[in-house]
Parts: C-alpha cells; sequence; structure tokens
C-alpha cells in the first residue's frame, strides 16, 4: 500500500472534540485511506458504507435512539460516501452532540451537496481535509527517487490517481472509464444539468487550452451557451475536483492584468483523455502546457498534504510580459518559471523584480523539480 501524506494528519485529529470531514474527487483513494486507519486503529470501529441502501436508510433522519442502538459500544464511527444520505449534516450533528467521547470521520466524493449538507449543521464542529490523486512525493517515498525520476514522462501522460499507478498497462482504460462521466457524476446527480453532453464540451475545450488564459465569453462562443453558464459550469468542475482555478497576481504595476484566471486539471491524465492524447512527451507539441499543468497541480497537492497555507497566482501585463506560477507566503514571493528543456534560456521580466522587491526566483526544469514537488521531512 501506498502510504498517503494525510493518514498522519488525520490521525493526529482524532479525539479532539471534532468530526473529520475528508473529500477528494472519486476514485482519489478516500477509502483505502479509511481502511488503512481502521487497522491501525487501538479501539473500536464502526465501518459504515453509504453505498449499502440499508446504511443509508439507518443514517437519513436518524434518531438519538436510534443511533445509540447503531453505535453500540464503538469508539470510532467512519462514514464512507457520506454525500449519499439525505440531511446527513444533521445525523453527524446528533451523533457529535450525543456521543461526546466518539471519533467521527466521513468522506465524501464530491465538494457538492456534500458541503451543502454539513456546512451548517456543523459549524465549529469539525476538521476538514482533502484527498487528491496521488502525489509525486508519496510515490518517491514509497518507490524512491530515482524511480520515480524515470517515470517522469509516464506521469506527465498519464497522470497518476491510485488505480493508474497499481495497474501499469491498462492506464488508457481506466481513464478512459474516469472520464466517462463517472468522475464528475456528481455533478449529474445534485445539480440540475439539462444538457450533459455541454459538460463534456466545456472539459475537452478546458483541456485544450490548459494553462492558458481564459475567457468565459470565449467559450461560450465555442460552445453554444451564454458566459454566466459557461462560469457555473466550472465552478461545478471545481468543486468536483476535476479542474481550479489561478487568479492573476496584482498590487503595484498599472499594467497588470487583475481579473483573469487560469484553469488546471487536477490530474494529467484525465486532460489527456479528454483530447484522447497519449503520445509521449518527446513528440507532443503541447509539452510545455502539459509540464505547467503537472507543476502546478503537484505543487497543489504539496501544499494540500503539508497543511501549508500560501496563495497561488500566475502574473500577466497588458504587454504579454508574463511569470508562470507566483506563490505567496508569510509576505515573501516566489516567482516560478516552468521549462520543459533545461538548456532553453529565459529571464523574469524586469517590470516584476522592479515593482516586488521581496521576492525569490525559480526557474524549475526536469533537472530540479523534484526539489521544488518534495518536502524535506523535518
Amino acid at each position: 500500500m501506498i502510504h498517503r501524506q494525510l493518514h498522519k494528519v488525520l490521525q493526529q485529529k482524532f479525539f479532539r472534540g471534532k468530526a473529520i470531514l475528508v473529500t477528494g474527487p472519486r476514485q482519489s483513494g478516500k477509502t483505502t485511506l479509511l481502511r488503512a486507519l481502521e487497522r491501525q486503529a487501538e479501539k473500536k470501529v464502526l465501518y459504515l458504507n453509504c453505498d449499502e441502501p440499508d446504511i443509508r436508510n439507518l443514517l437519513t433522519e436518524a434518531t438519538s435512539s436510534a443511533l445509540k442502538h447503531l453505535v453500540g459500544n464503538s469508539e470510532i464511527i467512519m462514514i464512507d460516501e457520506a454525500q449519499r444520505v439525505k440531511n446527513i449534516g444533521l445525523t453527524m450533528k446528533l451523533i457529535i452532540d450525543n456521543f461526546k467521547d466518539i471519533q467521527l470521520i466521513a468522506t465524501g466524493s464530491s465538494a457538492l451537496e456534500f458541503a451543502n449538507e454539513i456546512n451548517e449543521p456543523l459549524t465549529g464542529r469539525k476538521w476538514e481535509y482533502r484527498l487528491l490523486p496521488l502525489s509525486i512525493q508519496e510515490l518517491a517515498e514509497h518507490s524512491g527517487m530515482l524511480e520515480e525520476r524515470r517515470l517522469t514522462g509516464h506521469r506527465l501522460v498519464y497522470g497518476m490517481y491510485p488505480d493508474i499507478v497499481i495497474h501499469p498497462g491498462e492506464e488508457r482504460e481506466i481513464l478512459y472509464n474516469l472520464t466517462s462521466s463517472y468522475l464528475y457524476k456528481d455533478i449529474f446527480t445534485f445539480q440540475e444539468i439539462r444538457k450533459p453532453e455541454v459538460i463534456e464540451k466545456l472539459l475537452e475545450a478546458l483541456a485544450l487550452q490548459v494553462t492558458a488564459e481564459v475567457s468565459y465569453n470565449e467559450l461560450a462562443q465555442l460552445i453554444q451557451i451564454d458566459a454566466a453558464t459557461v462560469q457555473r459550469y466550472v465552478d461545478l468542475l471545481e468543486k468536483a475536483f476535476v479542474v481550479f482555478r489561478l487568479r492573476s497576481f496584482s498590487r503595484n504595476v498599472r499594467n497588470e492584468l487583475k481579473r483573469s484566471r487560469k484553469v488546471y486539471f487536477y490530474d494529467n491524465g484525465i486532460r489527456n483523455a479528454l483530447i484522447s492524447n497519449f503520445s509521449p512527451p518527446e513528440v507532443r507539441v503541447d509539452i510545455g502546457a502539459l509540464w505547467e499543468n503537472f507543476l502546478v497541480s503537484e505543487r497543489t497537492k504539496l501544499l494540500y498534504n503539508s497543511q501549508k497555507h500560501a496563495g497561488q497566482f500566475f502574473w500577466r501585463t497588458k504587454q504579454q510580459q508574463e511569470i508562470d506560477y507566483i506563490e505567496e507566503a508569510e509576505g515573501i514571493l516566489t516567482a516560478c518559471e516552468f521549462k520543459w528543456n533545461p538548456k532553453k534560456k529565459a529571464r523574469f521580466p524586469k517590470t516584476f523584480l522592479n515593482a516586488y522587491p521581496n521576492h525569490t526566483t525559480q526557474f524549475i526544469t526536469p533537472d530540479n523539480y523534484m526539489d521544488f514537488l518534495i518536502q524535506e521531512k523535518e
């Protein structure tokens, strides 16, 4: 089993008076993580799988008396796929309020309906975490940094969903299954989507424009819907953990773009499956975008997994000066340029360097990217 960084984080939150919630995309390993926590627990665990209809019935509008019989002498309650249960937030609140010595942990495959169900009932009563596909750090700790370096091209093309990593040779079939609406099934389940095919067209358009500035108006014209609907659908895809957005960084320079955004995919394999392109890196015309998406998504995983808080941006001016990625932490800016070809010369714009003296700069290439994506153990 590949150890997940979130495992230790969750264990440290046990029995501190709050529920633990883990969200993330489908097939990212949430059930496997719960089962690993269950195996290591030294207390009696009640595991409830909400894919089972009878379990859903037990948890739907349950009374405190019914829950008392269900819980019994359990000390840890694990609710898997909790978003399948109507009004699950109220049921979880009853458990927390009536069983003070019990640790409750629940998973949900989407931030859509799950968030709506739990946010109000569990205000001040929960810790929230996100489990994304496997990270470079997790894989390097499992199989060694040398092996991961050898697999760089493979990760760029097929991504890092657990099924992809543990089933070599079946990557394309797994990815096509994931992208045939399964990955974003919750959008169709919990939201009123009259034309599901529009979501698929939007995803393909976003995949082709990955790492470029996104215009909702241009996307609307391309797929023939209004811009407000495009923005709503991108928001839903973000809450389903398919894509995420970066805002443009703007503080001091008059000509900086202030309202632009880029859209990235959490996983390169998903992006490549949407455009049916699994060609190796050395022959790809989109290798620059592929490299940038990989680095930004992996850096995002590193920040999530290490519980580090930092602002993430890109920078661009109306004169087309640009920086691929900017991270802001503790008042310090780190500006990064991503180059697939280490020999390709690049410079940071003087406009940025002069406007933001409190900064550091980095060029990230295949020669040094591990330093950017792996946190040294303290």
